[in-house]
C-alpha cells in the first residue's frame, strides 16, 4: 500500500500548505479550507482554489507518480497493491494511475459541486479559470519573484527576457469578486463550490469502508510518501498496518517535522529526500526504469458529469 500526501507533488512544483503556518496571501491556508470560510467569503475561497487549480494544471506528474502508476498496473489488478492519496491535484490520474487501484480520500480539485448538502449535483471541470474574474494574476518569473526594495529612480530595473515563462504572481492585488458572479448550481441555484473535502466535513464512507476492509486482508508493506501524519484517518493507517505485523517505510523531506505517533520509531525504514527521486529507485526492481513522457499532458477544459 502507498499512502500519499502533498510531498508527493512537491517535486512537481505544487506548494504543500502543510499544517499551521502554511500561508497564502497572509491567510492561513487551512483556515480557507472549511465550510465556515466558504459561507463567510465564498469569493475568497474560490480565489484560493482557483490558484490551486491553475497551478495543478500547469504542473506535470513527476517520476514518483509514474512509478506508482506502473506498480498499480502490474500489481493492482490482482489486489496486491493499492494507493491511498490525500492529494486533490489530479496528478496521479494524469500519470495514468488505474482508477480502480487508487482511493482519493479528500476528493478532487477539478470536481465542482453544489454547496447545498441536500443537492447531489457534481461535475468535473478543468476550465481555467472557472469564470474570468477568478483568473489568477500572472507575471514573468523574474518580476514575480523579485524581493521588494527601495525605489531606485529607474536605475537597476529588472531585465525581462523575451519568452520568459509567466508564473503566478502572489504580490499582485487581489480584486474582490461579487458573490453574484460565482457560478450557481443548475439544479437548485445554490452556489457551486470546489469538490474537495474540507476540514470538519465527513469523508466518503464507502471509501473508508473499502480501505478498512483492504487493511483487514493483511498488508505486508506500507510506503508513506510525503505526508506528515497530521490528518486522520490517514495518519492512523500505518500504525494499524504495523500493529498487524506489516512493515512501514516513509519517504519525506524531513520526518522529524511530522506528527507521527512514536516519531521516527513509527517506521521500519526512513528515506529522507525528494520523493520524485527516491520512490522510483525503491520501486525499480518491480517496475523497471521510469521514462517520463514528452508533450502536453494538460487535461481538456470543460465539464463532464
Amino acid at each position: 500500500m502507498a499512502l500519499c500526501g502533498a510531498g508527493l507533488s512537491a517535486a512537481s512544483g505544487l506548494p504543500t500548505f502543510r499544517g499551521v503556518g502554511g500561508m497564502w496571501r497572509n491567510y492561513e491556508a487551512t483556515m480557507l479550507a472549511t465550510p465556515e470560510a466558504f459561507e463567510a467569503d465564498p469569493s475568497l475561497v474560490w480565489q484560493f482554489y482557483s490558484m490551486r487549480r491553475h497551478m495543478a494544471l500547469r504542473a506535470r506528474p513527476n517520476a514518483a507518480h509514474f512509478a506508482l502508476a506502473e506498480l498499480a498496473r502490474r500489481k493492482g489488478a490482482d489486489g496486491e497493491f493499492r494507493t491511498v492519496t490525500q492529494n486533490v491535484d489530479g496528478l496521479s490520474a494524469r500519470a495514468n494511475h488505474p482508477p480502480e487501484t487508487i482511493d482519493y480520500l479528500h476528493g478532487h480539485l477539478f470536481d465542482v459541486k453544489c454547496s447545498s448538502q441536500s443537492c447531489d449535483y457534481k461535475v468535473q471541470d478543468f476550465s481555467d479559470p472557472i469564470i474570468p474574474e477568478f483568473a489568477v494574476p500572472l507575471a514573468k518569473a523574474s518580476l514575480s519573484q523579485r524581493a521588494p526594495g527601495p525605489e531606485q529612480d529607474g536605475q537597476g530595473e529588472e531585465e525581462v527576457v523575451d519568452g520568459e515563462e509567466l508564473v503566478y504572481d502572489e504580490s499582485a492585488p487581489l480584486e474582490p469578486v461579487p458573490v453574484e458572479r460565482i457560478p450557481e448550481c443548475p439544479k437548485c441555484n445554490n452556489l457551486l463550490r470546489p469538490g474537495v473535502v474540507w476540514f470538519g466535513e465527513a469523508l466518503d464512507e464507502d471509501i473508508l469502508l473499502s480501505i478498512d476492509w483492504w487493511i483487514d486482508t493483511g498488508i505486508d508493506l506500507c510506503i508513506v510518501i510525503g505526508t506528515s501524519g497530521n490528518v486522520i484517518p490517514a495518519a492512523g493507517y500505518p500504525h494499524e498496518i504495523r500493529s498487524r505485523g506489516g512493515k512501514v517505510a516513509i519517504v519525506d523531506l524531513d520526518v522529524r517535522a511530522g506528527a507521527w505517533r512514536g516519531g521516527r520509531k513509527a517506521f521500519d525504514w526512513i528515506f529522507e529526500g525528494d520523493a520524485s527521486t527516491i520512490v522510483p529507485q525503491l520501486l525499480k526492481p518491480l517496475v523497471g526504469e521510469i521514462t517520463m513522457p514528452i508533450g502536453d499532458m494538460t487535461p481538456a477544459a470543460g465539464g463532464e458529469e
